[in-house]
């Protein structure tokens, strides 16, 4: 019996308690303005109406679980996060954007958060937190009404803010290379983080082989370097395997998408716009693997409250994908 599953991805934008003092340039919330963004993101949620949602930019699971409570389809949703490990040199708290999955659908067990980067990964010495995610992927196993498990991990690479150090001087005569240098450490965080990402998804697969959803906030176009190495293409295979351990972008699976022009984007920058959130999918949901599950059946964007940008609202437009499985 076929049966339709929903999974989307969703960065929120900055959710966090009243009074939280998340960036020098950002003001903090205010209690009525708190209100408004929860009541947004709550009806943003229910639009949606995805059993499996992928979140970014969470600073606090409780005004998370507020979200939850205000919206109507996921009050009694299961919501997997954590909090984030404290400062590695000095040990105090941190208050930084982290991920976290909502899923109407039952886990198999804990969801996983993978802080550090695998074994022979890491950014060049002298690197802040240069062994570790800036925002640790999630892994939960998520059970399918048909009592198959797939693979969720959601994400979060390195945006493409300039990462500068604390002797940078932004205003001094060297100003653009000292900006060039800061685009280049972001690019290489990101960079390096897809390389991470990709070494413990291809320990998965080693692992046990089985399908797997990986969504979430990229920080870059599906044909970006840092995204295809997510993807995994490349790599030396058995002969009838050439599409194991590879992931694909649900918007280049879907069914009839000759036909489509739903004029997809996730942000919009200086008046363009750009998708930068993904859902990838496994080979199961690949219409030419012999290991085929399922199929991709619709991708769709929630992008309207960008132009103009509400101020309750999110700066992203969120993807939602519709799976069909056999």
């Amino acid at each position: 019996m076929q049966q339709e599953i929903r999974f989307a991805t969703f960065n929120v934008c900055n959710l966090s308690q009243p009074g939280a003092k998340l960036y020098d340039n950002l003001a903090p919330l205010t209690e009525a303005g708190y209100q408004a963004k929860v009541a947004w993101t709550a009806q943003q949620l229910d639009q949606l109406d995805a059993d499996v949602i992928g979140l970014q930019e969470i600073f606090s699971l409780a005004a998370l679980r507020d979200v939850l409570a205000r919206s109507r389809r996921y009050r009694n949703a299961t919501l997997a996060g954590f909090e984030p490990p404290p400062d590695p040199v000095t040990g105090a708290a941190r208050l930084t954007p982290e991920v976290a999955l909502i899923t109407r659908l039952p886990l198999a067990g804990p969801a996983q958060a993978y802080i550090m980067f695998p074994d022979g990964v890491a950014l060049p010495d002298g690197s802040r937190d240069a062994d570790r995610f800036a925002r640790a992927p999630l892994h939960a196993q998520v059970v399918l009404p048909n009592e198959k498990i797939v693979d969720v991990i959601v994400i979060h690479l390195k945006s493409k803010r300039p990462d500068y150090i604390n002797q940078d001087n932004a205003d001094s005569n060297d100003a653009p290379m000292l900006h060039a240098q800061a685009n280049l450490r972001s690019l290489i965080r990101r960079g390096t983080e897809a390389v991470a990402l990709r070494a413990l998804l291809s320990a998965m697969d080693q692992q046990q082989r089985r399908a797997r959803v990986v969504l979430g906030d990229f920080n870059d176009t599906v044909d970006a370097v840092t995204t295809t190495i997510v993807m995994g293409a490349g790599g030396v295979c058995e002969p009838g395997e050439e599409l194991h351990g590879q992931l694909f972008d649900c918007r280049h699976l879907q069914s009839g998408r000759e036909q489509r022009g739903d004029g997809g984007y996730t942000i919009t920058h200086e008046g363009r716009h750009a998708t930068i959130d993904h859902v990838l999918v496994s080979e199961e949901f690949h219409p030419g693997s012999r290991h085929q599950l399922g199929e991709v059946v619709n991708v769709s964007y929630l992008n309207g409250h960008l132009q103009p940008q509400q101020p309750d609202a999110s700066d992203h437009g969120q993807v939602l994908v519709r799976l069909r499985i056999f």
